[in-house]
């Protein structure tokens, strides 16, 4: 029995990583992730039935259950040496140059010309085909032990099961890094739970392997690129070879790799990925041009900080030059002051900006920013523009100098120094500009989507005393409402009507909602999935909610000091008395969208850009941002563009949002009758 039992739950683990290695590494998935959830759900089950049987290198033992106290030292086998850079492509001519003139022409020189990741430099140790330990590069010599944050990162596998078998001992190298999506989604949680936002995806990818409790880690979504190996792999006579064999052995390559004859035609891959890299999910920053032969690798040898054999060609970040115009302070609903910059419009990386966050007043003095100043800008991460520099020459006698407030701007309130030594918060709890931006951010439509309550409605009803509490929402009249500025009967009923429609959204929108500090959308629906009703979450203690995934000791620890406070429990109370009554949602899984690959564009009436996401997830399906001969339909809501255009031309089928809705419906209905 424990024979058939070990080899059941060995072909399921087998199942589980085939599909990992077909959805993470290859990007062609042949299952669905209903399918895929039953199977790892099976491994769990049994795993849990007989303990005995869990391995280390089990899909299930991926995130490790505690956070540890501090990271280990490990010293590489051979030095992590950094690359030295250039910036043009003469620069790259005077590279092969160099190198041929080493090999002193008698050879001729292939060269393997690589996207340069911003990411984070990773080794991986297998021994007997698993992994066993992760380091970061860390000064080249001596890096982190980070294996239990790695072992999160689905596209790495726990054990290599390629095409090939890999040698007894296999250190491969490669890049970690955060994709555009992941970074957006992070920070837009870091938002809502009122936590400072990650400049670009390298820094939040460093800082997610940096945390000390996996269960975080897991939830950041990172991924993995291998690009090398701290030794030669059997009979491997260049890197380009060695690459190949790195992903018959399962592990995860990037598919832009090529293999060219000469620096010419270096050159033309490198000028035409400049432009090219928007398109990309990730972020690059240049190029990594290698040798191609191992043995004139060695030939070429290395200093003591880079080989010889590799140069980088970077690119040049694209900027802007324009002037600040003024310095706002925006006061968040957690208190926090952000000085915001807004100058010229000006166009950069596609889009026109004009305002950019300058993050911190440390910031301010840093850069010796003033209202004025001529500043160059840029996209961090080809995302957030973000001020680089000011260009002093050209500042005038009349830039104003930047005052750190010592008050409020809004309310006039005590300023404090946060615990991170470098935020200003607002301490006056009453704060009308704290309690507008709560309130803005309660209705919105992640939450719980009271439509027609916005800023400046929400503006009026605070500075008229209306409402002070999210649960005077409830409370309000239609003669509070149509006594508002330019405000008719029927807006100020159709208000009321989305203030009752309000009252039985989702436990997990009313948790997010209540804007608890660290606690967003994705932490929200953890606890409403985990403890199942709103008094089990506000009762909650400290090491109940630290044993829910994905919850860690600052979290828990935010969430009951929340509930604690009984200022907290009589406002939730009163929205209780008013009759909002959050509802637990049955997932209703399908297979309807099985194997289908989808498009949704243009503003869709009843799903959020993450709830579409979710419906088509749990039905089978796979949302792809972008239309080509694959995708099966898209979903078109108002004001669809380019990509509902792209669908015609390409003859994809086209729906609507409500032929979405009867598809998933229907499928479910049936198979739950």
């Amino acid at each position: 029995m424990s024979s058939e039992l070990s080899k059941q739950i060995e072909k399921l683990r087998e199942e589980i990583n085939y599909h990992d290695s077909l959805y993470y590494v290859s990007n062609k998935p042949e299952i669905s992730d209903y399918d895929y959830d039953n199977l790892f759900s099976k491994l769990k089950e049994l795993e849990a039935a007989h303990p005995e049987l869990i391995t280390a290198d089990s899909p299930t033992q991926r995130v490790s259950g505690k956070p540890i106290k501090s990271f280990n030292q490990i010293k590489h086998k051979s030095p992590m040496l950094s690359i030295d850079n250039t910036y043009n492509p003469e620069q790259l001519r005077g590279f092969d140059q160099k190198v041929k003139k080493q090999l002193e022409d008698k050879e001729d020189v292939e060269y393997v010309v690589e996207l340069k990741i911003d990411g984070l430099a990773i080794s991986l140790t297998y021994q007997d085909s698993v992994l066993t330990q992760a380091a970061t590069r860390g000064d080249g010599e001596i890096g982190d032990d980070v294996t239990n944050n790695i072992r999160t990162i689905k596209s790495i596998p726990l054990r290599l099961n390629g095409k090939r078998t890999p040698p007894k001992f296999l250190e491969v190298r490669g890049e970690v890094y955060m994709p555009k999506k992941s970074f957006a989604s992070l920070n837009q949680l870091r938002s809502e739970a009122g936590e400072n936002l990650f400049a670009n995806p390298r820094n939040a990818a460093a800082g997610s392997l940096k945390l000390l409790d996996p269960r975080i880690t897991a939830s950041r979504n990172l991924s993995f690129f291998a690009y090398s190996t701290a030794q030669a792999i059997g009979d491997s006579k260049d890197h380009y070879q060695s690459l190949n064999k790195l992903k018959d052995f399962g592990l995860p390559l990037n598919p832009h790799t090529k293999k060219v004859s000469n620096i010419e035609k270096v050159i033309e891959i490198c000028n035409s990925w400049e432009t090219q890299r928007y398109e990309l999910d990730y972020q690059i920053d240049g190029m990594v041009v290698k040798v191609n032969s191992f043995a004139q690798q060695e030939k070429l040898g290395t200093t003591a900080r880079s080989p010889k054999w590799c140069i980088s060609f970077k690119f040049p970040a694209e900027q802007a030059t324009t002037v600040i115009e003024s310095i706002d302070i925006q006061v968040g609903k957690t208190g926090a002051l952000t000085p915001v910059a807004n100058f010229k419009p000006v166009k950069l990386a596609g889009t026109v900006v004009k305002r950019a966050s300058l993050h911190n007043f440390d910031e301010i003095k840093r850069l010796d920013v003033r209202v004025g100043d001529t500043v160059v800008i840029e996209k961090a991460g080809e995302i957030i523009p973000q001020v680089i520099r000011v260009v002093k020459d050209e500042r005038g006698i009349f830039a104003q100098e930047f005052t750190v407030p010592t008050e409020c701007p809004e309310c006039g309130g005590e300023v404090i120094k946060d615990r991170d030594g470098v935020s200003l918060r607002c301490n006056n709890k009453d704060c009308p500009a704290r309690l507008k931006e709560k309130l803005i951010y309660f209705v919105a439509r992640n939450q719980m989507d009271i439509e027609n309550l916005g800023p400046a409605v929400i503006g009026q009803l605070v500075s008229k005393g209306l409402v002070k509490t999210f649960a005077d929402i409830y409370k309000l009249t239609l003669f509070d409402i149509i006594n508002l500025d330019r405000m008719g009967q029927k807006s100020a009923q159709n208000i009321l009507e989305a203030i009752e429609k309000s009252k039985k959204r989702p436990l997990w929108r009313l948790i997010c909602a209540l804007g608890i500090r660290h606690v967003g959308a994705q932490n929200a629906e953890v606890l409403s999935n985990a403890l199942g009703s709103l008094e089990a979450i506000m009762n909650a203690t400290v090491e109940q909610l630290e044993e829910i995934e994905q919850i860690g000791p600052i979290i828990a620890q935010s969430i009951a000091n929340f509930f604690a406070l009984e200022e907290n429990r009589k406002m939730i109370e009163e929205m209780l008395e008013c009759g909002v009554e959050p509802t637990i949602e049955k997932k209703r899984y399908s297979d309807s969208l099985k194997g289908k690959v989808i498009v949704a564009t243009g503003t869709l009436e009843n799903f959020t850009r993450d709830g579409i996401k979710q419906a088509i997830k749990e039905n089978g399906g796979k949302l792809s941002s972008s239309v080509s001969k694959k995708t099966d339909f898209v979903i078109a809501g108002k004001n669809a563009g380019s990509k509902l255009e792209k669908a015609n031309e390409l003859g994809v089928r086209v729906i609507t949002e409500e032929e979405f809705e009867d598809m998933i419906n229907g499928s479910a209905d049936k198979s739950e009758g």
